[in-house]
C-alpha cells in the first residue's frame, strides 16, 4: 500500500471517538481508521481520554432494578455478530455497511458510477468508480464532503491522493478531481449536503 499523506482531522477523530459523528461521516472515518495507522493511534488516544473522563464524573443514583434489567439482558439470547474482513478493495466497515454483498453500481455517465451505500438525514455515503483520466465534474460544496481512495488514486487542485488517502472539502473548495493512470479510482465519499455541480 502507498503511504497515507492526507489523514483525517483531529477533530473528525475526536467526534468519531465520541459517538458524535453523522452516520454517513463517521463510516469514512472508520474505514481511514481502518487503513491509517496514524490516525488509528489517535482514535485510540481519543477513547483514552473519554475514558479518563469517564472515571471522573461524579456517581449517579439509578434505579434500584436497574440490575436486574441489566441481568436479564445478559441471558437473553443474542445474535453472533458477523465477522467482516477486507474483500478486495472494500475494508471492512465498507464491506459491513454493503452487508456483505457487492456494490449495486449505477452508471452517471462517462464510465464513473456510483453506489449509494446509505442515506438519510444526516447526508449521503457512496462509492464511486472513475475510469483512469476520467474527470469528475467540476463542483463545489454547500457543506462538509469527505473522500477516501480505495483503489487508484484522483488528482484535483489540492493535490494527489492515493489509496487511503482522505480529502476534506467544504464551501470554499471548488475542483475538478481526474482518476489517476493505473487502476481505475474507488472512492468512498460522504456528503451532507448536494454538491453545486459548475
Amino acid at each position: 500500500m502507498n503511504e497515507i499523506r492526507h489523514h483525517t482531522p483531529d477533530a473528525l477523530i475526536a467526534a468519531y471517538a465520541a459517538g458524535t459523528l453523522p452516520q454517513p461521516f463517521a463510516l469514512v472515518v472508520a474505514t481511514h481508521i481502518s487503513l491509517c495507522l496514524e490516525c488509528r493511534a489517535a482514535y485510540h488516544g481519543h477513547l483514552a481520554v473519554g475514558g479518563t473522563v469517564l472515571e471522573g464524573v461524579d456517581e449517579s443514583a439509578v434505579s434500584g432494578g436497574l440490575k436486574d434489567n441489566v441481568l436479564a439482558l445478559l441471558d437473553a439470547p443474542v445474535e453472533p455478530t458477523p465477522v467482516y474482513r477486507r474483500s478486495g478493495v472494500y475494508p471492512a466497515p465498507v464491506v459491513e455497511a454493503l452487508k456483505g454483498k457487492p456494490p449495486r453500481w449505477k452508471s452517471m455517465g462517462l464510465g464513473v458510477r456510483q453506489c449509494v451505500v446509505g442515506a438519510g438525514s444526516e447526508g449521503t455515503v457512496r462509492l464511486l468508480y472513475i475510469p483512469p483520466g476520467q474527470a469528475v465534474p467540476d463542483h463545489s460544496h454547500n457543506g462538509l464532503e469527505l473522500t477516501l481512495v480505495l483503489q487508484g488514486s484522483f488528482n484535483d487542485a489540492t493535490g494527489r491522493f492515493g489509496v487511503g488517502d482522505l480529502e476534506v472539502a467544504d464551501e470554499d473548495l471548488e475542483h475538478t478531481p481526474i482518476a489517476g493512470e493505473g487502476p481505475p479510482c474507488i472512492c468512498l465519499a460522504a456528503t451532507d449536503m448536494p454538491l453545486r455541480f459548475n
